[in-house]
């Protein structure tokens, strides 16, 4: 029988990732924080945000999140169209310069955006898709950080099944990141998020089966780093790889002590410390330390202050809207 308590912890991994991204935000590409300073949700960053106010990594994580609840698969093509049009809404909602918005992210949204002003009709996910495959071909560095980020909802989508999980998760990444690495990331980070909300445990390494065989020994090789290096070596992040390993390597490495509560914070804690883009890091543990130890481990004050795009009718969406987007889920 599934446990009682899988519902707060689902609630927890989109929860996580929203209250890492704006605890993160003050601190994204600014002076790295000394072992002894305490990360605040204070705003600024660089989109001049709110205090508790979430940027593009819960933000694009919110559009798919919304896709889902409103009934769409995303392994099909509807359910990628939906996804896409979400990304696009952000995007044609700050005319096109969206707070924040990585340059890899930017420039796959402006092509698709180019080409549907041309073709309205066309299948917005085909379009997108096929607009990522053009810049990875003509970019090396491709395997940005910009498709783990919003792993969250994904995973919660399909804690039944993780085959299909990682199906889903390489389709969602694609739509922006088309790099192999990239959606390499997305698969073992939403089996990792499945098990700890399913099984209650902690386990990076879950979803290495689910990767090309080619590549399961290099992964395995990196997770092993994350688990036994120093986090602050992990400072170079906008790698996907290296942004997956930083947010390891502040989860495992951090005690757990006797106090769920205590861990998510000291853990969140220690991914912004490791520096560089540290709201993307900090959103990515959160999304694995709330499905690990739910929402309820998630302190009030935290809760209370996170809020974003998207914005309707004047209000931001909230925790309360967050929790709607996954009860509808379920």
């Amino acid at each position: 029988m599934p446990s009682p308590t899988i519902p707060d912890r689902t609630f927890g991994a989109l929860l996580g990732t929203a209250v890492g991204d704006a605890l993160g935000v003050p601190y994204e590409f600014a002076r790295r924080l000394g072992p002894a300073e305490i990360p605040e949700m204070v705003g600024g960053g660089l989109g001049s945000y709110q205090p508790g106010e979430w940027s593009d990594d819960t933000t694009m994580a919110v559009a798919i999140a919304q896709a889902v609840a409103d009934g769409h698969d995303l392994t099909s093509d509807a359910g990628l169209d939906a996804v896409a049009r979400g990304f696009l809404r952000w995007y044609t909602d700050f005319d096109g310069i969206p707070p924040d918005i990585g340059n890899q992210t930017r420039a796959v949204l402006a092509a698709t955006s180019r080409r549907l002003d041309a073709d309205p009709d066309a299948s917005v996910g085909t379009v997108m898709r096929e607009e990522a495959l053009v810049y990875a071909a003509e970019n090396r560095r491709s395997a940005g950080n910009g498709a783990l980020m919003r792993t969250a909802p994904v995973a919660v989508a399909h804690l039944d099944s993780r085959d299909v999980l990682a199906d889903a998760a390489r389709a969602v990444a694609g739509l922006t990141h088309a790099d192999a690495l990239a959606g390499d990331s997305c698969v073992v980070w939403c089996e990792a998020i499945r098990v700890a909300i399913t099984d209650e445990r902690l386990d990076v390494r879950a979803g290495l089966d689910l990767l090309p065989a080619a590549r399961r020994d290099q992964w395995s090789a990196w997770l092993d780093d994350a688990a036994t290096q120093d986090p602050g070596c992990f400072s170079a992040n906008g790698f996907t790889v290296t942004a997956l390993q930083a947010a390891t390597a502040a989860v495992l490495q951090t005690p757990i002590g006797d106090d769920p509560s205590a861990h998510l914070e000291q853990a969140l804690y220690a991914a912004i410390r490791i520096g560089h883009d540290a709201d993307t890091i900090a959103a990515i543990a959160g999304g694995l330390l709330g499905a690990r130890w739910g929402a309820r481990a998630i302190a009030d004050e935290y809760r209370d202050a996170v809020h974003g795009w998207p914005f309707v009718d004047g209000r931001a969406t909230d925790a309360d809207d967050l929790r709607r987007m996954v009860d509808a889920v379920r």
